[in-house]
């Protein structure tokens, strides 16, 4: 009769992961992004709001499909993607905050105090601070979106089964081939955007959860318009004042704006090293760390 028993000299069973599970669930999420976000962008353009359909929709779909995706394929809530919030997450974005604003006025001011670049006032500028104000708020909606779209289930899913820097790299080149069909984009201006999208993987290796790179990427959006250049191909009118450039398309970035000159690549090279060097205090999100740990100093 054979024993019921296991062999005590065989080494126990490791149970494998499957290789095409991870793809399968970020194809699964990018499909559920892909359908939420065109259904809701089509009825707010139906409503006749543009800049509205270009933000709000992000955020919406990236939630939705975050939260189906964790539900599907981990269990888990939409929070455990890194957005719980509390001492680090609140100490986190604000420290994103302060990188995406810094950045983004190293990348205009210096060339205005140069030369290469000037203000000018805009006759007859439609501003009021109310529409400001709302501006403000669906640029957050656009950067929250695509964080948790970008930097959420697919990467985090990713660096748990493939390691982190090859998830990090290919998804940031997804974000900067994404963006490569805004108006005015060009190849310096595809790779800035990628290297950006980059930054904001390694912001959350570094924290474990969403608000470091929420924060960076939502100050660098909201900042831009006030120091007038175009924002990735788009203009965004918040100011009475318009940024003219002395300088040629290389330094301009042309109707893409700065962001595709090599004055970006050089910020970028810069915002690396405050991530890497700047205290953060350490988040939770599930698929990167199943245990949560204590929050301090990372």
């Amino acid at each position: 009769m054979a024993s019921e028993y296991a062999d005590p000299g065989k080494a126990p069973e490791v149970k494998k992961r499957d290789p095409l599970r991870p793809l399968l669930a970020a194809a699964v999420f990018v499909f559920f992004y892909w359908f939420a976000d065109n259904v809701a962008a089509t009825i707010v353009l139906f409503l006749g709001r543009e800049m509205v359909a270009l933000t709000v929709p992000r955020l919406v779909a990236a939630a939705l499909a975050g939260a189906l995706a964790m539900a599907i394929f981990e269990s888990h809530k939409l929070t455990d993607l890194g957005l719980h919030w509390g001492d680090s997450g609140g100490r986190n974005l604000l420290a994103g905050l302060a990188v995406g604003v810094g950045g983004a006025a190293l990348l205009i001011l210096p060339a205005t105090a140069f030369g290469l670049a000037r203000y000018e006032p805009v006759p007859n500028a439609d501003v009021s601070w109310s529409a400001s104000v709302f501006t403000i708020a669906l640029l957050f909606c656009g950067a929250a979106g695509e964080e948790i779209a970008f930097r959420g289930f697919p990467l985090q899913i990713l660096m748990r089964s493939y390691g982190a820097w090859a998830a990090i790299l290919g998804i940031g080149a997804m974000f900067g081939a994404m963006h490569s069909f805004n108006p005015g984009a060009t190849t310096l201006s595809a790779i800035n955007t990628a290297g950006f999208g980059i930054l904001f993987g390694f912001a959350l290796l570094r924290t474990h959860d969403l608000w470091l790179p929420i924060g960076i990427h939502f100050a660098w959006n909201a900042t831009l318009p006030f120091l007038c250049p175009p924002l990735s191909g788009f203009t965004i009118r918040v100011s009475r004042y318009q940024l003219v450039w002395k300088a040629g398309d290389l330094w301009s970035g042309g109707n893409y704006g700065p962001e595709a000159s090599p004055l970006a690549s050089v910020v970028l090279l810069v915002l690396f090293a405050v991530v890497w060097k700047m205290p953060v205090r350490k988040g939770w999100a599930y698929l990167l760390d199943p245990q949560e740990p204590d929050s301090g100093p990372a």
